[in-house]
């Protein structure tokens, strides 16, 4: 281990981008939910996991338990054992999780030249920048600068750390039908995929910034209250005045 660094191995700086779900009063888009999941299914899932999503947790944002429930259905799982001890196969369900590409780490490193495609369950929390460092990275492959020279099976993409990446680039213009109808745009399909990747990440921010605006519009109204409590019922207490008279000697003595 070198005890320097070089400035060439850091990645180059992120930039922002407006996300729509930005925002105490914003939600997740669902219509970008839905295609950005179309993108993870067609072409993120034939390297990367999903092992913490599971099709249940699609119903509501992505889908409905209809559509869910048949999409599971077009899966085939390994489930079992069986009364005899043997595995089997059997229709997908809500409660199972997306499929994996590979059925180990080992066999996913052989597939692809020792590199390790990462999960991403919650890729957008375990890196810096979250839906930003993945909308760079999906949109920053470019030819090399001069004087760099990449080994074969390497990719050149500066939002990377180190600037070389095993991953080539995976969006390219209509490489997805968008249900919508619209435009499948290697940046739309980056953005929407990003979203996607957000939610998975954090599915419960809309529920959290819901009770967050209730939370606080009860502190509002409580606080609202308090003052006028303060100010109509301890106000005879605040102003009023307490004089005393001194006493006057009898001159009669009694």
């Amino acid at each position: 281990m070198t005890p320097f660094a070089y400035a060439s191995d850091m990645p180059q700086n992120l930039p922002h981008y407006p996300w729509y779900h930005n925002g105490m009063n914003k939600s997740y888009d669902s219509a970008s939910l839905r295609r950005g999941y179309e993108v993870y299914r067609q072409v993120c899932a034939t390297c990367h996991s999903m092992n913490l999503i599971h099709f249940r947790d699609l119903v509501g944002a992505t889908h409905t338990e209809a559509q869910a429930k048949a999409l599971a259905a077009s899966y085939s799982v390994t489930d079992g054992p069986d009364s005899e001890g043997n595995m089997f196969k059997r229709p997908g369900k809500l409660t199972d999780s997306l499929p994996a590409p590979y059925p180990n780490d080992e066999f996913a490193r052989n597939a692809n030249a020792g590199a390790l495609p990462p999960d991403l369950s919650v890729i957008c929390d375990a890196r810096h920048g979250g839906p930003d460092y993945v909308m760079a990275l999906l949109t920053g492959y470019r030819e090399p600068p001069a004087g760099v020279t990449l080994r074969e099976g390497l990719h050149y993409n500066p939002y990377f750390a180190g600037g070389a990446i095993s991953m080539a680039e995976a969006l390219s213009d209509g490489l997805v039908d968008n249900e919508d109808g619209v435009p499948a745009t290697k940046s739309q399909m980056a953005k929407d995929v990003s979203a996607f990747l957000m939610w998975c990440a954090e599915p419960e921010q809309d529920e959290r910034r819901l009770t967050g605006l209730k939370c606080f519009g009860g502190v509002v109204m409580a606080t609202a209250l308090a003052a006028y409590y303060k100010k109509h019922k301890w106000l005879i207490f605040k102003s009023r005045r307490i004089s005393y008279t001194k006493a006057v000697k009898n001159p009669y003595g009694y």
